[in-house]
């Protein structure tokens, strides 16, 4: 595997990581509803801390530039939570044909980092439950469960990763 950047997503990007969670293996069967017709539009990534894992290209510290091939993406969002409180994380997605190579360890890390750099004090997922395990690897527990509601006809693990 060549080297990975992790860089700060632009409104370019949008199209790339929109067919990313729409392709996810995560999200057959059941789970298929969640993201049909789903979008990562340009004022999402322009107004939240949205970072993209790709196979070169970038400068490493978080610009932007669009290069290299998009393996994976995680969504942080921090209105509101001021210093010392809760970021949630929103979206983290790794590419299937990226599974198993370390890069959504690589992107928590990073999405840690970024939360201690905010003076946050920790990060709520509430997870896709197949998902679980994996956050609970890279170091989140488990404060609880989201009942269902609108759209989502199951319970969702709610974690938490504490950054401070």
């Amino acid at each position: 595997m060549s080297d990975i950047t992790i860089r700060r997503a632009t409104a370019d990007d949008s199209r790339r990581l929109t067919r990313l969670v729409r392709s996810s293996r995560a999200y057959r069967g059941d789970y298929a509803a969640m993201v049909e017709g789903y979008q990562v539009g340009g004022p999402y990534i322009e107004h939240h801390s949205v970072f993209v894992a790709a196979d070169g290209g970038g400068d490493g510290n978080g610009n932007g530039g669009g290069g290299g091939k998009v393996l994976g993406f995680y969504a942080l969002l921090v209105d509101g939570a001021g210093a010392g409180g809760e970021a949630e994380l929103d979206l983290a997605f790794v590419a299937d044909e990226a599974q198993g190579l370390g890069i959504g360890r690589l992107l928590m890390e990073h999405m840690a980092g970024q939360a201690r750099a905010a003076g946050l004090g920790s990060v709520k997922v509430v997870a896709h439950p197949p998902a679980e395990e994996f956050y609970l690897r890279t170091g989140a527990v488990r404060t609880g469960t989201v009942p269902p509601s609108g759209s989502v006809h199951w319970e969702r693990p709610e974690l938490r990763y504490d950054v401070a």
